[in-house]
Order: C-alpha cells, then structure tokens, then sequence
C-alpha cells in the first residue's frame, strides 16, 4: 500500500456551508481505502491565515515529505490546500518539483493536480471562485454594519465570530451540530475534543457558544 499524509485544513473566512474537520477526515480514509493508499500521519490546522506562515501543521509535514519516505498527500478538496490561487499554485509547484503527489478525495478533481495545460486551467477556475466566495462573505458582513449604522445600531466594536480569518470553521461546526439539535453544552464539549479554540485560544463553554449562535440567528435575520 501505498504511505500517504492526510492535511485537514480549516480556512480563513468561508461560506457558512462545508465540510467540518470529521467529514475531512471520513472523506480522505475513503479515497485511501479505495486506491490502496495507507494514511500514515495526520496534520490538522485548526485555525489557519490565508498564507503559509500561519501553517505550522503544513510545514511539519513538508518537512516529513522530502526526509521520511512519505510522498503523497490527501486532501478532502483542492481548496482545503488553499482559496488563493497563488498560494495553491505555489504549493503545487513545490510538490512537483520535490517529487510529492498531491491527491484529492472530492469527485472530479482527483485528476486535477497535473501540469498540462488543461487541468492547470479548470483548477485555477476552481481558485478564482473559492476567491470569489469568500470575498463575497465579506461583502455581506460589511452590508450587515452598513444596514445597523443605518437604523442607528451600534455597529463598530468587536466583530462577530465568523468574522475573522480562521475561524469559519469551527462556525460552520457550530451551526452544523445546531440545526441537527445539538444543545449548546453538547457542542462545546465536541469543539473541544475537536480541537478548535476560541478567538483567544481558549477551551469552548456553553455559554460562548449560545452567544455565538444567538448572533447568528440575529444576523441571518436582518439579510
């Protein structure tokens, strides 16, 4: 069989929709099942920036990449490696020109880490998007301070968890386990057997997280 990393990745500011780090995880063991692939060591970033200096996990494993043995890496998606296509393409041409494969586990992109022409283009489309999207997350959030100001509602302060780089997705966890009826006691706990911390890198309380979850609701309520 043959050795591979799997790098979870949870990115800056993102859609309120993904894929949390268990579905990551669940997604990458099945790509490695199905291609005979054994998943050597795991790498999670928990709270990343959008550039490689915020990546201490990251660079623990390239490390291990050109001194172990180990020369695959699995990936859930291609924007899990990164959203900005510099960045991405960067990463690429690094493993190329080190001799490490990079393999992702989502439907119709696992072809999509050559270098021909045509597979460089679909997965610089893919990147712009994923720049997109995130760029219009943003766009919301200011709206939603305009529309406050607007009606004389304080807008300025301290902004709204979710809001900062690195943390959409333990929002995205939040809002996940909510929906399915989760109690706000019960989500802290699992964010913190997780891994995820807080903005200032504290465990989860159920009270943090009802806040959280209480302004969300307020927020989605208002767009």
């Amino acid at each position: 069989m043959t050795p591979a990393f799997g790098y979870v990745r949870c990115s800056g500011i993102g859609q309120m929709a993904g894929d949390g780090p268990e579905r990551q995880r669940l997604a990458i063991e099945e790509f490695a099942r199905r291609n005979f692939m054994q998943i050597e060591d795991w790498y999670v970033e928990s709270h990343t920036g959008t550039d490689l200096d915020g990546r201490p996990e990251f660079r623990e494993m390239r490390a291990k990449l050109v001194s172990n043995g180990v020369r695959t890496v699995i990936v859930e998606r291609l924007d899990r490696l990164a959203r900005d296509i510099l960045i991405q393409e960067t990463i690429l041409a690094d493993f190329k020109n080190n001799g490490i494969e990079l393999k992702s586990a989502t439907a119709g992109e696992d072809d999509l880490c050559g270098t021909d022409p045509t597979r460089t283009l679909i997965r610089q489309i893919l990147g712009i998007f994923a720049q997109y999207e995130r760029s219009m997350i943003v766009s919301k959030l200011l709206a939603a301070r305009a529309r406050k100001r607007a009606t004389g509602e304080r807008a300025e302060g301290v902004l709204p968890f979710g809001s900062k780089l690195g943390e959409d997705e333990a929002l995205r966890y939040m809002l996940t386990h909510a929906k399915a009826g989760a109690s706000p006691s019960h989500i802290a706990v699992n964010l913190n057997h997780v891994g995820f911390k807080t903005r200032h890198g504290k465990r989860w309380h159920s009270a943090t997280v009802s806040k959280i979850l209480k302004r969300q609701r307020e927020f989605n309520g208002k767009k």
